[in-house]
This record gives structure tokens, C-alpha cells and sequence, in this order.
């Protein structure tokens, strides 16, 4: 894989504490739930044994759980699950389901109907060790996006949804030296973590969907994905003025994401929209809350490192928005661009389900897929 810079600089551990982070906890309500109210998301079984408070990653854990995850495994599935590191590998990612993926453009690694309820416990450690420990975000909104696709499979969709059809792959070998990466997704889920020489050097691309939108019941559990984001959104414009929406209104009608699978390093050359920097100090913290219900779903050590980055680079960074300021309707779409982040969230119309759900993606200008290009 050729660098798009000379080379990747790995992000510094360092910890950062931001009051705009505490504003994540008003998107339950959206949900009808309280938002002092945790949700349990396990919904297997197997996953209901594993221990529900994730340790904060470090390249340790990682490569630890990476490596226990694959010696439970048969030779025929270490096989499947350990796949080449190029980017022709890591751009096998989408938000359809498998069976609709045709022309070799279909996820590669292990799927997740072949592992058995012991695996899936290791599995589950592992995905613990590399996600956000909030509510609604992380381990329990990967959880929750489980839940919702064995609800479609359960409601009309049939067998080309569910848990089942889901896949992990390590492109690469888990290393504290070199180069891999951990890929895990299916419909309307992907994340990419990208590793060098033990430390994460992008969390991107990371694509968030889900249908049905709202409050559904799941193997046992009320579950209500991508809450936490959409009222981010709502409340970052239902901040601002009416001088400042009318900066912010693209021109065009948005009915879908501009930087959805298959478009990389596709960024605009000109930013859109009002500047962060004309904001109030609580104006930029509703962005920065927005910006975390995304970075919070990779590790909580590395996401904070992350949030500093994009913090530093706030006053640099552009919102703007098309349709509703509501961002429930078809076509309501939002997008924050900075000079390092990019989050766009986009409400479509339903596939298998009536009623609007949103696509939603993170993606870096400097560190999707590591910061490698083809």
C-alpha cells in the first residue's frame, strides 16, 4: 500500500477530559428512555456471559484478545478470518447486505453464522477491547445493530439479514509490530481499525445504520441504535440562529452520504456551510457532542486522544445541512468537515420496513484506513 503522506505519524496517548463530552447523555430521551437508564444490549446467550464493563484498549489487550479470539478457532476459520493487508482488502466494506454484494465486492474474513457460542465469547472480549464502554455507543451499539438485523430477518427480511451474516478479518497479523488491520461488519455496520507498531493510527472509515429507527424489542432487550447521534445533530442546529442555518443550508438535496463505500478520499476540495469559529462557546460544544456519539465508539483511550485532535481543530470546521432541522424526515442530511474529521448522517427511506431510518459515516481527511492510499 502506497502512503498518501510520507508517513503515518501514530497519535500520542494522551488523555483529555472535555465538559462537551458530558452532553452525550440528552440523546436517550430520543428513545423514550432515561437517560440515567443504561441499556443492556447482550443478545445471545453467549454474549450475556461476557463481562459487560469493557477495560479501556491498549495494544496489549488488543493483540491479546485478537490472538485468544483466534486460537479458539478451527484451522479452516483461522484461514478465513486472517486475510492479506492491502487496500484492495480493506475497501471490502458496505452498508448492504452480503448477498447483494456481486462482483467480488463482497466482505472477506470469517462469518459469524460459522462460530459457535464459546467463540462468540471470544469474539465479543475481543470487540469489547477495541470499542467505547458508553451507552449507545461502542460495544453496546454494536450490540443494539445485531439486534436490529435480526429483527428484519424476524419481520419480512428473510435469511439475507441477521447476526449471522455478519464478518470479522484481521488484514494482517495482530502484532505490537507492523502493520494490520481489524475489520468487523455486515448490514449497516462497519469499523476499521487500523494498527501500526502497536499503536491505532485510524478509527475510519466507520459506518453507522440502522433500520428499524426507534425503539424496537430484540432478544429480549429494548434497543434503539444511532439515538444518541441523531439528537446530537438536532440539538447542534436547533442552536444555532436563523442567520446562521441559512449559512449553514446546502443548496442541494441529499439523499444519501457523499463519502458512502466505494467513494474514498472523495472529500470536497471546498468546505461548505457556517464556520465553527463564528459559534459560541456552547454553540461548539453541541458540535463537539455531535463529533463524540462517533469517535466514542472506538476505545475510550484512544477516542479521547482523538476528540483533542479534532477540539484543537474546531474553530477550522464547518456545519451545514439539508431538509429538516429535525433530522427525522427522507433527506434530512447533516455534515461536519474539518480538517481532520468528516461526519455526515443522511435519513432514508425504509427497505424492508416502513418509516424513515438513517446512514450515517466517520471518516478522516487524514487517517481513513490508517492514512494509506492504493
Amino acid at each position: 500500500m502506497r502512503t498518501q503522506n510520507s508517513r503515518v505519524t501514530p497519535p500520542k496517548k494522551l488523555i483529555v477530559v472535555s465538559s462537551m463530552v458530558m452532553l452525550l447523555g440528552l440523546s436517550l430521551a430520543a428513545c423514550g428512555t432515561d437517560s440515567d437508564t443504561t441499556q443492556t444490549t447482550a443478545s445471545t446467550s453467549a454474549s450475556s456471559s461476557v463481562a459487560s464493563t469493557a477495560a479501556t484498549a491498549d495494544a496489549g489487550s488488543v493483540v491479546a484478545s485478537a490472538e485468544a479470539f483466534a486460537a479458539t478457532l478451527t484451522d479452516d476459520q483461522k484461514a478465513s478470518l486472517q486475510q492479506e493487508y492491502s487496500f484492495e482488502n480493506a475497501q471490502k466494506w458496505s452498508n448492504l447486505p452480503q448477498a447483494l454484494l456481486r462482483g467480488g465486492q463482497g466482505r472477506i474474513g470469517l462469518q459469524l453464522s460459522d462460530l459457535d457460542d464459546t467463540r462468540i465469547v471470544a469474539l465479543d472480549t475481543l470487540l469489547q477491547a477495541v470499542t467505547g464502554s458508553a451507552a449507545g455507543d461502542g460495544y453496546d451499539e454494536i450490540q443494539q445493530l445485531l439486534n436490529a438485523d435480526d429483527y428484519l430477518a424476524a419481520n419480512g427480511g428473510g435469511t439475507d439479514y441477521g447476526r449471522g451474516n455478519y464478518y470479522i478479518a484481521f488484514l494482517g497479523t495482530p502484532s505490537d509490530s507492523g502493520t494490520w488491520e481489524l475489520q468487523f461488519g455486515g448490514h449497516h455496520l462497519a469499523f476499521a481499525n487500523t494498527y501500526v507498531d502497536g499503536a491505532l493510527v485510524g478509527a475510519t472509515p466507520s459506518f453507522r445504520g440502522v433500520e428499524p429507527f426507534g425503539t424496537f424489542e430484540q432478544n429480549a432487550t429494548s434497543n434503539c441504535p444511532l439515538a444518541n447521534e441523531q439528537s446530537s445533530f438536532a440539538e447542534m442546529l436547533a442552536g444555532m440562529s436563523t442567520e446562521e442555518l441559512a449559512t449553514a443550508k446546502l443548496d442541494s438535496v441529499y439523499s444519501d452520504l457523499v463519502l458512502k463505500p466505494g467513494n474514498d478520499w472523495a472529500f470536497p476540495t471546498t468546505k461548505e456551510g457556517v464556520q465553527v469559529s463564528t459559534f459560541t462557546p456552547e454553540q461548539k460544544q453541541l458540535v463537539m457532542a455531535a463529533i463524540a456519539t462517533y469517535v466514542d465508539d472506538i476505545d475510550d483511550a484512544d477516542a479521547a486522544t482523538i476528540l483533542a485532535k479534532y477540539e484543537s481543530e474546531l474553530d477550522q470546521t464547518y456545519v451545514s445541512y439539508s431538509g429538516s432541522t429535525g433530522v427525522t424526515e427522507q433527506n434530512d442530511y447533516v455534515r461536519i468537515d474539518g480538517p481532520s474529521v468528516w461526519i455526515e448522517f443522511s435519513m432514508q427511506h425504509g427497505i424492508v420496513l416502513s418509516g424513515n431510518h438513517p446512514h450515517s459515516v466517520w471518516r478522516d481527511r487524514t487517517t481513513d484506513y490508517g492514512g494509506t492510499q492504493e
